[in-house]
């Protein structure tokens, strides 16, 4: 575990661009002319926090450039439009799609930010008359709405979920078709906490269940589920860099020794596929 003090931010990312991608990914940059495989996810697979995250564990392990196209807080559709990824995908021996949750992306109740999938732009006609008693002003973030409209009223919410669920699919149906025929599926366990609204409805990536996933395997090579790892607060804590002020974020997510259970799982899925 490292601390940083002095700065609001404790771990370089080596933050860099590819092509004509708006997108800003972490580095070290890697070149594109090597076999490499592709790595697409959200705030795990970015490895906010990390020292090494599991794209760069499992290049350790496999010998193979790994390159990592994670975001944080990403939802499917910053990776919708952004074609540079897409011919990077199909260009890689492999892609590992981390499985995303079914929130933070646009569907005909709400409209997402299209590169910070998590805030909150707008809500539409049907939202509005699903729930007339909520002003959607107030909110900024996905999550914050989500968790006011069940607290409201969990039944209503219901037909929400429901809606994100069918979305999901067909989104997830569309982006694997564009990442080419290599792709594998890696879903990816949550950090558990009580206090977690979501924590009392799911465990996982969020309103995403096993059938909606087994409906995607005839799309895919492979689908490689890492449970979570149980450990102590100062085993989770070790590899990860931050400051003070970001120590309640960082215990949120999951700590280096996830990530080295996440790539001895991939590694023979890997192996087998390149």
């Amino acid at each position: 575990m490292t601390y940083d003090v002095q700065g609001l931010g404790a771990l370089d990312y080596l933050p860099y661009r590819h092509g004509t991608s708006r997108l800003v990914f972490r580095g070290p940059r890697r070149e594109l002319e090597a076999p490499y495989v592709a790595f697409l996810g959200g705030t795990q697979t970015f490895g906010k926090f990390i020292e090494q995250p599991y794209p760069l564990k499992v290049e350790h392990l496999t010998g193979v450039t790994s390159v990592n196209l994670g975001q944080i807080n990403a939802g499917l559709d910053v990776f919708a439009n952004e074609t540079v990824l897409h011919e990077i995908s199909r260009n890689a021996r492999v892609t590992v799609l981390e499985v995303l949750g079914a929130t933070n992306l646009g569907n005909p109740f709400y409209a997402v930010h299209p590169r910070r999938n998590d805030r909150f732009l707008r809500a539409s006609k049907p939202l509005k008359e699903l729930y007339p008693d909520v002003d959607f002003t107030q909110f900024n973030f996905i999550q914050h709405m989500l968790q006011h409209l069940w607290t409201l009223d969990a039944e209503r919410f219901e037909l929400v979920k429901r809606m994100l669920q069918r979305v999901w699919v067909r989104r997830m149906r569309k982006l694997i078709k564009k990442l080419g025929t290599g792709v594998v599926l890696l879903k990816l366990d949550v950090h558990e906490t009580n206090n977690d609204w979501l924590g009392h409805m799911q465990k996982g990536p969020t309103f995403v269940t096993d059938k909606m996933i087994d409906r995607l395997c005839p799309l895919v090579k492979a689908t490689v589920p890492v449970p979570s790892v149980i450990v102590t607060r100062n085993r989770q804590m070790e590899g990860m860099v931050f400051n003070l002020f970001q120590e309640k974020a960082a215990l949120a997510l999951q700590g280096s020794e996830y990530h080295t259970a996440v790539a001895n799982v991939l590694r023979p899925v890997l192996d087998r596929l390149m």
